[in-house]
């Protein structure tokens, strides 16, 4: 806990327009289709194709890179090719168009003379398959690129030939961030160490405490990511809504965050807002899906005017009521994951952090779609150690926190622990309550971040020894 102590028979058609629309548009209704199970689907003449990258995400996927990037695509049919399929990806305006206008957003487009696709972007599938080779897109850096900013590469299909159809389903978004021009962060085993920051203390930590912690040879931070801890999820009792509130401390760093925040992400350190109860009937796991759609409006307004990184999302010191109010359902992780759904729609290029905890511990599919295509990290409780691909089906293993470290109450773990983390590919690791200036810092605190350093990236941790004080 955080100190805070068979399926209906349609045609295929009608199944992958409701996939599409649901995921890639502005739904206007609820639609739950439940979790997809291909081995029930009819088989019949109708076969379309899409797009997937390595990770299995649809439609929209994030790639950030340096000096030049690529990803994999992959083609996939709703069932087995009767002969031949030969389709060509190409660039195409009117898709990221269609997406601005469906999620009220403003993306740029990344300049298409940037862009290679692979074999001129031909693709084919053999009679009897039912999933390409890989598509590699590739793209490089330009000078004109804002490393602030995310721009979409703009994907449609054409099919060439074969017995499928081809239509808006294959439209695809790779969402890339140029950070040549940011000092990079990543350490070589590319574990990714997290600080879980309180700044609702009555004394609460300057966030550029985290610059003050670098490993030895490399000169990287040992930090890839800073959360703010935390804003609060409040009702609005006029038009019984929701709305995010930010404490007076947070608002103060968002407000500055030309001092607070950007020399973290000048570092290439990511910052994301916390997002938790306030002591109300509104929490993160009770929105209906409008009210969800709502909030997430209001999570992206902040992320736009703060350049946030994304959001952290914890399921506490929320006081659910029953009868449930109007806007509202009972508490559920359905409720919970359908706010991390709608909050990746608008936002693809930002983080959705789940606080593997109470209805955020473990989600199912929203819509047809997996959570490993919302949830981009699952951060463990402290000390849990299971692996969350249960939790959060399709959730990769670099993006599981495991063993996290609670250092205002002394909950530390292990050397082995760390070692268990880095032999079984796991992806990151959290601490909660860093702080230089209380009592228990030079001799469980420092040495704790030591032994990171050493077991997860082989490395000695320089620590300058000049914290920062609130100076607000």
């Amino acid at each position: 806990m955080m100190k805070y102590d068979k399926l209906m028979s349609p045609t295929l058609l009608t199944m992958a327009i409701i996939l599409f629309t649901c995921f890639f548009s502005a739904c206007q209704e609820d639609i739950n289709v439940g979790t997809i199970d291909e081995s029930k689907y009819e088989v019949s003449k109708d076969i379309f194709g899409y797009l997937t990258d390595v990770k299995g995400q649809r439609n929209v996927s994030l790639v950030e890179f340096r000096e030049n990037g690529k990803t994999d695509l992959f083609l996939h049919l709703t069932g087995s090719a009767s002969k031949p399929v030969s389709v060509k990806l190409k660039y195409d305006n009117a898709v990221l168009e269609a997406y601005n206008e469906a999620h009220e957003s403003s993306y740029d487009f990344f300049p298409e003379n940037l862009v290679t696709f692979a074999e001129g972007g031909t693709v084919q599938i053999s009679a009897g398959e039912n999933k390409s080779e890989r598509v590699p897109v590739s793209f490089l850096s330009g000078s004109s690129l804002d490393p602030e900013k995310s721009y979409g590469i703009p994907i449609s299909i054409e099919l060439v030939s074969g017995d499928v159809s081809i239509g808006s389903i294959g439209n695809y978004i790779i969402m890339v961030k140029d950070i040549t021009k940011i000092p990079d962060a990543a350490k070589a085993t590319g574990i990714k160490i997290i600080s879980c920051q309180e700044v609702n203390d009555s004394d609460p930590l300057n966030p550029l405490n985290h610059l003050c912690f670098t490993l030895k040879d490399t000169g990287k931070p040992l930090f890839d990511m800073v959360i703010l801890f935390a804003a609060n999820i409040k009702y609005d009792i006029q038009t019984g809504g929701v709305y995010l509130y930010n404490n007076p401390n947070v608002q103060y760093l968002l407000s500055n965050r030309e001092k607070y925040l950007k020399p973290l992400q000048d570092k290439g350190i990511k910052v994301v807002l916390g997002i938790l109860g306030g002591g109300e009937r509104s929490g993160v796991a009770n929105l209906a899906d409008e009210t969800a759609r709502e909030f997430a409006k209001n999570l992206k307004a902040t992320a736009d005017t703060y350049l946030l990184d994304g959001f952290f999302f914890d399921d506490e010191y929320s006081a659910y009521q029953t009868p449930v109010p109007p806007g509202f359902v009972a508490p559920s992780n359905a409720a919970a994951a359908r706010l991390f759904f709608e909050a990746k729609k608008l936002m693809p290029d930002k983080l959705m952090c789940a606080y593997v905890y109470s209805r955020t511990r473990s989600f199912e599919s929203i819509d047809g779609i997996e959570p490993g295509e919302f949830v981009d990290w699952g951060i463990h409780d402290y000390g849990g150690s299971s692996d969350l691909s249960w939790n959060y089906p399709g959730l990769q293993k670099s993006g599981m926190a495991l063993y996290s470290q609670e250092f205002a109450l002394n909950r530390f773990t292990s050397e082995n622990n760390l070692k268990r983390l880095r032999n079984n590919g796991y992806g990151g690791h959290m601490v909660f309550s860093l702080n230089p200036f209380r009592n228990n810092f030079t001799n469980r605190q420092l040495p704790a971040l030591q032994m990171i350093a050493k077991t997860l990236f082989d490395e000695e941790l320089v620590y300058n020894g000049q914290p920062y004080k609130k100076d607000w």
